[in-house]
């Protein structure tokens, strides 16, 4: 028996070292360019970051009104330094009407008091920058002597991986082929085009529509006590983890029409599956995606939508001739009845 499944995997270990290859050929070429690349990948959480910041700090302010106009709190319009000027005009006008030795005095306490308005002046400004330093201000840090290394090879082998997706697949469907026959071998562009584009799109979902949802939600919810300093390494497996997961996800309909080919499968068997389906891609995405109701509806959803087309695709390829054979049966008895 051994003999027998001896050739298959043989040639399962060429497709898979091929495989491989492309993927370390991949991630050299990714990896020249991983700070393009990582700048891409973080895009999505430094946006979220600074339009968490400005949620944050309208809301303080917001706060702030309402605290002062219910403790019927009054406000000095003037800044310190103002109140110096207006002092050291004061001053002077008074040493214009007093006597000599008065003037003197009052001239004195002008000079003083124009020292004290530049002083507050430089204050005044101390006080501001301190108040824009302190404000929300999220990080991307690194906890790692060598964080940022391996962090660009995380990023270059996720960028590898997907860039060698195509040939992957490809190998793929050369160890598969040689059970097919000949119509069903020159499938091989469509199903490794369809593969890829398909991939491609869940990928594209996710950065686009996916994440800037996710990351606001996480980052906003407890950001009014806590700053959050992101961890780079987690970050990226995190990121990573998403792409990848909605990437295979949106490979359903492929998957359902190469099924449909081998005649695995066909549109009775999926809508029967249907509402087993469902409980299992909720599963799925709350496994592949952030712990929040928004994210996991934002993978299940489209699922859901391409589980229909995969019907519709597996439908046009091997529908379910069983209720048609029924209906010709009957219509035997019928006749033979008569």
């Amino acid at each position: 028996m051994f003999d027998d499944i001896r050739p298959h995997l043989v040639e399962l270990r060429k497709r898979l070292g091929l495989s491989v290859l492309s993927v370390f050929i991949a991630f050299i070429i990714a990896f020249i360019f991983h700070n393009g690349i990582l700048t891409w990948i973080t895009a999505p959480l430094n946006n979220a970051l600074t339009e968490v910041g400005r949620i944050v700090e309208s809301q303080d302010k917001a706060e702030w009104k309402m605290q002062t106009e219910e403790n019927n709190i009054t406000v000095v319009k003037s800044a310190p330094s103002d109140i110096a000027d207006k002092l050291e005009d004061r001053l002077k006008e008074a040493a214009k009407i007093a006597d000599t030795k008065l003037s003197l005095i009052l001239e004195e306490a002008s000079q003083a008091a124009k020292e004290l308005s530049q002083s507050l002046k430089i204050l005044d400004q101390n006080l501001s920058q301190l108040k824009t330093h302190n404000e929300f201000e999220g990080k991307i840090t690194t906890h790692q002597v060598g964080g940022a290394f391996f962090v660009a090879l995380k990023v270059s082998f996720f960028a590898g991986l997907i860039g060698a997706m195509p040939f992957i697949l490809y190998q793929l469907w050369l160890f598969i082929a040689p059970g097919l026959y000949s119509n069903e071998k020159k499938m091989v562009i469509p199903f490794v085009a369809g593969g890829s584009i398909m991939f491609f799109i869940g990928v594209i979902f996710a950065y686009y529509v996916v994440t800037p949802f996710g990351f606001q939600f996480l980052i906003t919810f407890g950001s009014f006590l806590y700053t959050p300093f992101i961890n780079i390494e987690d970050y990226v497996g995190f990121f990573t983890k998403i792409m990848l997961g909605f990437g295979l996800a949106f490979e359903l309909p492929v998957f359902a029409y190469f099924l449909a080919l081998l005649g695995l499968v066909t549109d009775r068997t999926l809508k029967d599956f249907f509402k087993y389906a469902v409980v299992i891609i909720f599963v799925l995405a709350a496994l592949l995606t952030p712990p929040d109701i928004l994210t996991q509806l934002l993978m299940a959803a489209p699922l859901i939508i391409l589980y229909g087309l995969s019907i519709l695709i597996v439908r046009a390829v091997n529908p379910d001739t069983s209720v048609d054979e029924e209906d010709e049966e009957e219509e035997e008895t019928e006749e033979e009845t008569k």
